[in-house]
């Protein structure tokens, strides 16, 4: 793709996903009295609250935010499939799972969280999750309808 073109691509997907964002900036926002700091990630075209305080651990994603209760992004984790023993997949990095969630919500912007969890929510059946970690397995893949 052309670069001007991408680039078009990408500010129209941050603003149709504006919506999102902004949740994910108040939580981010509300998290940094409690410890929470953020940063821009440029390769996963987020704003990244680290040291999140709430939650069951790991990393949720809101538009182009993602907010995380570890110190950082660039660590190990296993893919949904492998924890529900479906398979054995190696471990994925938790960043590019991540990065495959912000893809999605630039496409679908508003209309992502309620097909999320109209497929299942945060569940090894839901294609979302399957196509993020099919994306951090293998590079590519973050969209949730494979092609046939």
């Amino acid at each position: 793709m052309r670069p001007a073109l991408r680039g078009a691509a990408l500010v129209l997907g941050a603003v149709w996903t504006l919506p999102n964002t902004l949740i994910g900036l108040v939580g981010g926002l509300a998290g940094l009295p409690f410890g929470a700091h953020c940063r821009w990630r440029r390769a996963d075209l987020a704003l990244v609250f680290d040291c999140w305080p709430w939650g069951p651990g790991g990393a949720i994603t809101f538009g182009n935010v993602i907010l995380h209760t570890g110190d950082s992004l660039d660590v190990r984790c296993t893919t949904y499939a492998h924890r529900a023993a479906w398979c054995e997949d190696a471990p994925i990095w938790l960043a590019d799972h991540e990065r495959a969630h912000v893809y999605q919500y630039m496409v679908l912007g508003p209309l992502f969280l309620p097909l999320y969890l109209l497929f299942g929510g945060v569940s090894v059946r839901n294609r979302f999750e399957r196509a993020a970690d099919r994306y951090a397995l293998t590079g590519r893949g973050w969209w949730p309808w494979p092609r046939p």
